[in-house]
């Protein structure tokens, strides 16, 4: 394989690893973990886009907290199958995916999706109890769920695009 002088060692070392190689050689291990990947963000976007568009006022009678309590938990599992499979996929051609526009974009939406959770959490969410029974959903939480709808959005789009850029 060549490589430009400019991509940093360790995506070479990933390429070329024992994992690269075996994601590469194997008939069926690619496929599962890809089918993984997306099962994955299935799950995380599925949950966090039922959740968002609640908050952004969706289906009023359901209250926000015992929704969340769910959604929450199902969006962190979800999110840590797709991150592995996600690394197992990026070993196959490091190199020539680190640079691409998409994969940049994807990273660049997972970043504002997790930064934008943490801020929720650390924010409206601490009370969620006294607003999760009623139709009552703060400000900055429906900003929130607006970032968090563009940003795992974009991610999967920016996923999707890798292949075709």
């Amino acid at each position: 394989m060549e490589h430009a002088a400019s991509i940093n060692p360790w995506l070479i070392a990933l390429e070329q690893s024992a994992l690269g190689e075996t994601m590469r050689s194997s008939l069926l291990l690619y496929p599962a973990v890809e089918v993984l990947h997306i099962l994955g963000f299935v799950l995380l976007v599925g949950s966090i886009v039922g959740l968002d568009l609640r908050l952004l006022g969706f289906s009023l009678g359901l209250p926000v907290a015992p929704f969340a309590r769910h959604a929450v938990p199902l969006a962190m599992l979800g999110f840590c199958i797709a991150v592995p499979m996600g690394v197992m996929l990026f070993s196959t051609e490091a190199t020539h995916i680190a640079v691409n526009p998409a994969f940049q974009a994807k990273l660049v939406c997972i970043m504002v999706g997790l930064f934008n959770a943490a801020l929720l959490h650390l924010g409206p969410w601490r009370a969620i109890d006294l607003w999760g029974v009623t139709t009552y959903v703060p400000p900055l939480a429906r900003i929130g769920a607006a970032v968090s709808l563009l940003a795992w959005c974009g991610a999967v789009i920016g996923g999707r695009l890798i292949a075709y850029l």
